[in-house]
Order: C-alpha cells, then sequence, then structure tokens
C-alpha cells in the first residue's frame, strides 16, 4: 500500500521519483502524548506525527540508493475513534492517516496556509481513491 501511494505520488508529479524508505510505528495514547510533548510542545494526543528526514524536496535529487523519508507514527486508539466520528471503518482511518502521514514526509503541510491545506486534503482524497 505504501509503495502504490508513492508510485502514485510520482506519477502525478506531486513528489520526485526515488527509492524511498518510510519507518511506521504504531501507538497508544500515553505514548503519542508523550512523543507530541516532546516534539512540538503540545500536552495531548493526537492522531498522526511525521518526522521527515528530508527538509527540501524542491532540491531533492534522485538517486538510485535508498532515501529514508522519515517516520511516521500513528495512534491506534485516537484512529478508533476517529474512524467512528467520520463514519468509516478502523481500516480506512488507518489509510487516511498514513497517507497524510506521507504527504507530510514529502514536504506537505496543511498548517501553512488555506491553499496548502486544500492541496493537501486533495491530494489524500485522490490517493485514497486511487490506491484503494
Amino acid at each position: 500500500m505504501i509503495k502504490k501511494a508513492i508510485k502514485h505520488l510520482i506519477e502525478i508529479k506531486a513528489v520526485p521519483s526515488g527509492r524511498f524508505e518510510i519507518s511506521l510505528l504504531l501507538v497508544n495514547d500515553k505514548k503519542m502524548i508523550d512523543l507530541n510533548r516532546r516534539y512540538r510542545g503540545i500536552d495531548k494526543t493526537t492522531d498522526v506525527l511525521s518526522f521527515p528526514q528530508i527538509s527540501e524536496f524542491k532540491n531533492f535529487k534522485q538517486s538510485a540508493q535508498l532515501t529514508s523519508l522519515g517516520d511516521i507514527v500513528i495512534n491506534i486508539h485516537q484512529a478508533k475513534r476517529q474512524a467512528k466520528e467520520h463514519a468509516m471503518t478502523f481500516y480506512e482511518e488507518l489509510n487516511w492517516l498514513l497517507i497524510h502521514g506521507i504527504l507530510h514526509l514529502f514536504g506537505y503541510d496543511h498548517e501553512k496556509n488555506k491553499y496548502q491545506a486544500k492541496k493537501m486534503r486533495t491530494l489524500e482524497i485522490e490517493l485514497l481513491e486511487d490506491v484503494f
């Protein structure tokens, strides 16, 4: 699924091509609160955190070597709660969060401005429809 999502992003030229690796960690509320506090200064849980290894994809050069994109951390307790709120299955919500995290690793940021938020949401929907 991750490979298919990244392949689709490359095909639509939303990210540069190359060989990528992603680390995925599934955690509970307690661990996510700890990570959110430690890395964002926010003392509450969240659904997904992304820790990119590449800061500027605009200048990224394609490489035959494996490139670590970074880490995605998903809170499975929050995903279960949100699945109910969004009228989705747990796995649909998990896939949404994974796509969201991957886009963050590729430099997309919905918190910058409304344009970026809309662009990221559009890509999330497109990927979810196309990949799954």
